[in-house]
């Protein structure tokens, strides 16, 4: 009986913390909440302009994002490797760092599973799926380590390193699974995982794996970690006062190195899903851009955990129902990307505005 009523009082306790979570998340996503309703109404503008219905328009995007099994499945297997790479930049972003190398760490850390994945057969998939998303993780935050390395070291601006790292490791992969690693066909891919590493798909016959979870969970920890950790704060003070970070005795290179070793490895982790969860092999160009939509979504969602999810889902959504809208009434897939645009800049904008007007201030 008592120990019945220690777990009743634990769920009590931490019913409420999950609560509060979610109300500091929406409360903080409120104005970029705003911002997206905006942005579909200067859409709708746009829609006009060119002669189409937008009521049609967004009808026919969100019944193809929402409408039934297969147009859920096809936005949430969009979000979730965005969902990955929002938090990595995000995480990034808290120690004052400017990740934008997402997508080049996404792809090696598919590729590095995709190693895994078919270099070992007859394990347990309770062994193979954990070596192969660690190996995604490993390579991911190596990715990472490379820039942390050469700004604390040399003084490079991470803006610059990530960036190029990306087109690295979009080349390198492509000579792999082009040359030593090529499957037979004209297809540039790697042979199927086995099926031991394959993360099992939890809406059939949609793509959609057990990634969602992992991301949603890795959501969740990254909140605790920077705000509940002694880690989190030290990555957090040095990201708001470099200088008063250091005279408070804390190593700032050290919390930058851990703080894009860590971003690369959440984007890592997100491509080995890709692999594991959704093409059960490595396919060169996989990647439609998650890693540059994952900038957009982190700054959409104001860099907060529960604001990365919601924006990663709209992100997906756009990508899934912008294809339903271009069949059925004749839009332009263009017009996506245009609305994903206007999100960005009603977003960013104000906080542009703020940021001028404070280095305005300061130097009158």
């Amino acid at each position: 009986m008592a120990e019945g009523t220690e777990e009743k009082q634990m769920e009590a306790q931490g019913t409420p913390k999950i609560r509060s979570w979610l109300k500091s998340g929406l409360q903080s996503i409120l104005p970029q909440i705003i911002a997206v309703f905006l942005a579909f109404l200067v859409g709708a503008a746009v829609l006009l302009a060119t002669g189409h219905s937008p009521v049609d328009a967004y009808s026919a995007m969100l019944s193809g994002a929402f409408g039934d099994i297969f147009g859920i499945g096809q936005t949430f297997t969009q979000a979730t490797p965005i969902i990955f790479t929002a938090l990595a930049f995000s995480f990034a972003s808290k120690c004052g760092l400017f990740n934008i190398g997402a997508e080049g760490q996404l792809i090696v850390g598919a590729f590095g599973a995709a190693l895994v994945g078919i270099s070992f057969s007859g394990l347990p998939a309770f062994v193979h799926i954990p070596m192969a998303l660690l190996a995604g993780a490993l390579a991911g935050g190596l990715w990472g380590f490379i820039p942390a390395i050469l700004k604390t070291k040399l003084g490079a601006h991470e803006v610059i390193t990530t960036m190029m790292l990306s087109y690295v490791a979009t080349y390198l992969t492509s000579y792999m699974v082009n040359y030593p690693f090529k499957a037979p066909g004209w297809v540039a891919q790697t042979v199927p995982i086995a099926m031991s590493a394959q993360l099992p798909r939890i809406l059939e016959p949609t793509q959609v794996s057990a990634s969602i979870f992992f991301a949603v969970a890795l959501a969740g920890l990254t909140h605790y970690t920077l705000q509940r950790t002694t880690f989190g704060y030290e990555v957090r003070a040095t990201g708001l006062n470099l200088t008063a970070a250091e005279n408070g005795g804390i190593n700032v290179k050290r919390e930058m190195i851990l703080a894009l070793v860590i971003s690369g490895a959440i984007a890592g982790l997100g491509g080995a899903g890709e692999v594991l969860g959704v093409h059960r092999r490595f396919i060169d160009g996989f990647s439609p851009g998650y890693g540059w939509d994952g900038l957009a979504v982190a700054l959409v969602g104001a860099l907060h955990p529960v604001g990365v999810l919601l924006a990663a889902v709209l992100f997906g959504a756009l990508r899934s129902g912008g294809m339903t809208m271009t069949r059925v009434t004749g839009v332009p897939l263009d017009i996506v990307v245009i609305l994903q645009a206007l999100v960005v800049l009603f977003v960013t904008a104000p906080m542009l505005i703020r940021y001028i007007l404070r280095r305005g201030g300061h130097k009158g």
